[in-house]
Parts: structure tokens; C-alpha cells; sequence
């Protein structure tokens, strides 16, 4: 059975983006050499991205058109497959790519069908509502949170509006020179 990774960068304070879809917090402080290496074994580990619609957007209208000597990783990101969760559009694009699909209106049955597959990893970017509706349903096996030493008081919570308790185990902890700590945790069997 295939794994549901959430890699998420988040603000102390459980925020993943800023007012205004800013993540300048993330970018101006990323560590290339250390942070970019581990993201490299989560990009490596994936066949799979899966976002919802405002990440996808954001990320679209990036990604398509920067190459690996622009971002490292780029590649990775621009070829893996991507299942997009929305009730709005009706097709997805990747720039010239043409890996970028609609998902059907059931997210849980679509994840589960997923998941049976083979393959690697899922993984998703961002999409706090997908990761939000994918905890609920215990469908989020791993979860790769990269805690930032900032406090931006307003945005996008990422664990909100949970209706129930959901325990983890941490498997690794991790720092960086920039003050971010990585903290992976799985999903405990209940």
C-alpha cells in the first residue's frame, strides 16, 4: 500500500502561509544545503503530488517554468504526476507537462483507490485543506512538518477545525542552521 506524506512548512504558531499567500518567510530563509537535501529524499521517495486548488495555482504559475539550475529540484517537481482536488476546475494543467489531472468529486474514495495502487510516495504540497480532510479521515500516513522559527500571527492554519483527536509518532527530529526543525511523525495504527 502506497504512503499519504504531508511535507508542510509552517510558522510556529501553525501557520503554512501568510496573509496574502505570502511563504517569503520560507524562501528568504531556506537552508540549500541541508533542508534542500532532505526535501531532495522526500522528492525522490514521490510518483506523486497531491494538492488542492489554491496551491495548485500558486505552484502552476511557478514551477512550469523554472529549470533545476534555477531551483534545485525543479525537475522533480515539474515531471512527478499531480492530482489536483477541486470542485471548481474541470481540467489541470502543468505547463508543457502534461502530467496534471482533476481528481473526481470523492476525495476519500479517490485517495483509497490511490493508495492501493503501486507505486511511491504521495505527496502532498502545501494544501492545508487537503491535508485537514486527509487527517480526518486517517488517510495522512507520515506527516514532514518544517517548523520555522517565526511567528506570523495571520494566515492559513494548517491543523483547524479538526473534529477529533488523531495521535502520532515522531520517528525523527531534525535542525538546521537556520533555526528550522524538522519533525516527522506517522500516523499512529489505532
Amino acid at each position: 500500500m502506497r504512503t499519504v506524506v504531508a511535507s508542510i512548512f509552517m510558522s510556529i504558531d501553525n501557520i503554512m502561509v501568510a496573509k496574502n499567500e505570502d511563504m517569503s518567510w520560507v524562501l528568504d530563509d531556506f537552508d540549500a544545503q541541508g533542508m534542500g537535501s532532505d526535501m531532495s529524499t522526500v522528492m525522490a521517495n514521490m510518483d506523486t503530488i497531491l494538492l488542492g486548488r489554491t496551491t495548485y495555482d500558486i505552484m502552476t504559475g511557478y514551477w512550469p517554468g523554472v529549470t533545476e539550475d534555477e531551483a534545485p529540484g525543479a525537475s522533480k517537481m515539474n515531471e512527478t504526476p499531480k492530482v489536483v482536488f477541486s470542485h471548481s476546475l474541470k481540467t489541470a494543467t502543468w505547463g508543457h507537462y502534461d502530467n496534471a489531472r482533476v481528481a473526481g468529486a470523492d476525495l476519500e474514495a479517490e485517495v483509497k483507490d490511490l493508495k492501493a495502487q503501486p507505486g511511491k510516495d504521495m505527496v502532498i504540497f502545501g494544501s492545508a485543506s487537503i491535508v485537514r480532510q486527509l487527517t480526518e479521515l486517517g488517510l495522512v500516513d507520515e506527516y514532514k512538518l518544517w517548523l520555522h522559527p517565526v511567528i506570523l500571527a495571520e494566515g492559513k492554519p494548517l491543523f483547524s477545525d479538526l473534529k477529533r483527536r488523531h495521535r502520532l509518532d515522531l520517528t525523527q527530529t531534525k535542525s538546521y542552521a537556520n533555526g528550522v526543525v524538522l519533525l516527522n511523525y506517522r500516523k499512529m495504527q489505532q
